[in-house]
């Protein structure tokens, strides 16, 4: 018996994908050629820390990235460049990938040439390069989905729906918001006439792929009680994270993509949405309307829509390429547009790559008319926290180092560093050895399961402790040097503090001490 069609047959664009590699190999020369300028950002530390302690879960994050990472640093090692790769890669695929899809919803190469270039420039795309993270393989994960599943639909060939299972299940283990995009998708496809997919057995048989693959995630979980569900908790009923209003929150999908894209990725919005000729693609417009929806109401972080985007951009592509053929008078486009696109994306590029001087990050902001945004409640920074989490790290570990030095030989033998969250730890442990200091510990998302390690309470060096909080832990404690250095984060301003003996032994305070947010 064959399977019950769902597509229709459809010939690939005759454009070459070349000039898609092209932009692809453009967008990671970019990425690598800048990536060493600034320093070690905050979760990279964290990432590098995790990829020496691997699990199937973590309190905070899905565990591709700490297995991908302990790969990356086996082969390549943990220098800047070196750990950046991946992400670098990512992003120039990411860039490759929009032009495949262009061709599967009908454009040719100045369609392809059109989308390529407008998510190269977009500010929160290209930023998610430059250095290591989730965010560029969710988008590779999200929008290769997409890509096969028009490839299984224009070619009428359903058994390529178990790549879509494999994508997912691995963009399931890279990161857990991937459960929205897939229901969203679902819910999309079941919107549109392309419902006709969940006939196939195929379809079936990849939501078993996509299960079995991230089935030691959930297992995890399950047995840690699940510490993500009440991270998040945490993160909500603290009200850690900036919510905005659906309006404010969309406006900052048109700033954090470049207001001069808008026109690309709105047209193409509308290009699935309204066009006769789209109707078979309808389902992704569904699917981004359903996905912006979902995040508005749940007060996501604004960034969470950004791996989506390419698909939209590729949709518009397309629309202004059958535009410009289909009208004269509109001819003169097929060279404005990717002009102004570019235009835009230069005056944005040092908003997101590490080009300038640190110290004129905040003047150019000030002459574009830009203020400082934040995703977080607390955040109070004088450059942008993707840059201000680049430093201060070494400087503050070699601080720590003169106190931990200082103390008499029997006294630091039995002293800790506790860290206040997991930036301070993961600086202590990476760039610590070379400073001749013990590895840290941490009450904070995951350094929480790693424990106290052998200490007793005797001695700890306190990083991120207010006195106040100290005075209620330690019998008697001793105020350090200060930490303040130019251009890190506001919360990374304060005073070292070394506590001497707990009141309690430290193994049975450690569970008082847990932060999870």
């Amino acid at each position: 018996m064959t399977e019950p069609a769902y597509g229709v047959t459809a010939t690939p664009a005759p454009a070459s994908s070349r000039i898609a590699w092209i932009l692809g190999a453009l967008c990671f020369f970019i990425q690598f050629s800048l990536c060493g300028r600034y320093g070690y950002f905050r979760d990279e530390l964290y990432y590098l820390a995790c990829s020496h302690h691997l699990a199937f879960g973590y309190v905070d994050f899905a565990p591709l990235i700490a297995w991908l990472t302990r790969a990356s640093s086996f082969i390549f090692g943990e220098s800047l460049r070196a750990i950046r790769l991946l992400p670098t890669l990512a992003n120039g695929l990411e860039v490759a990938l929009t032009g495949y899809i262009v061709r599967e919803l009908g454009g040719r190469r100045w369609a392809i040439l059109l989308a390529c270039l407008s998510v190269l420039v977009a500010p929160v795309i290209l930023g998610n390069g430059t250095h290591l993270t989730m965010n560029p393989l969710e988008s590779l994960f999200w929008m290769g989905t997409v890509y096969v599943l028009l490839l299984a639909m224009n070619r009428n060939q359903p058994k390529l729906l178990l790549w879509c299972g494999v994508l997912l299940g691995f963009g399931l283990l890279n990161k857990h918001s991937t459960v929205f995009f897939l229901a969203a998708l679902v819910a999309g496809l079941a919107l549109s006439p392309e419902r006709r997919v969940f006939t196939s057995k195929w379809f079936w048989i990849a939501a078993a792929i996509a299960f079995a693959i991230a089935l030691p995630n959930v297992i995890w979980q399950i047995v840690h009680h699940f510490p993500t569900l009440e991270d998040l908790s945490n993160v909500k009923r603290t009200h850690k994270n900036v919510e905005l209003p659906p309006w404010p929150f969309f406006y900052q999908q048109i700033m954090m993509l470049n207001p001069f894209n808008a026109i690309v990725w709105l047209g193409g919005l509308g290009f699935l949405l309204f066009r006769r000729d789209a109707k078979r693609f309808r389902f992704l417009g569904f699917t981004y309307l359903i996905f912006l929806a979902v995040m508005m109401y749940l007060k996501g972080k604004d960034y969470y829509l950004a791996p989506i985007y390419p698909m939209l951009f590729a949709a518009g592509g397309v629309l202004f390429e059958t535009l410009a053929e289909l009208r004269t008078r509109l001819r003169w486009v097929r060279y404005a547009l990717p002009v102004w696109i570019l235009a835009g994306g230069i005056i944005s590029a040092p908003l997101v790559l590490p080009i300038l001087p640190v110290n004129r990050i905040q003047p150019y902001m000030q002459a574009l008319g830009i203020g400082m945004s934040r995703t977080e409640t607390t955040m109070e920074s004088t450059i942008p926290q993707h840059f201000a989490d680049q430093f201060g790290w070494e400087e503050m570990v070699s601080t720590v180092a003169s106190v931990y030095h200082s103390l008499p030989a029997d006294e630091r033998a039995k002293t800790a560093i506790l860290g206040g969250d997991y930036g301070e730890a993961g600086a202590i442990d990476f760039f610590g050895p070379r400073y001749g200091l013990p590895k840290s510990i941490s009450a904070h998302q995951n350094y929480y399961y790693w424990g106290p390690h052998d200490y007793t309470g005797e001695s700890i060096i306190l990083l991120q402790w207010t006195r106040e909080d100290a005075q209620k832990m330690c019998t008697t404690v001793d105020v350090g040097p200060h930490i303040e250095f130019p251009y890190t984060m506001g919360w990374e301003h304060y005073d070292v503090l070394i506590c001497h003996n707990t009141k309690r032994p430290l193994p049975q305070l450690w569970p008082r001490l847990k932060v999870w947010n």
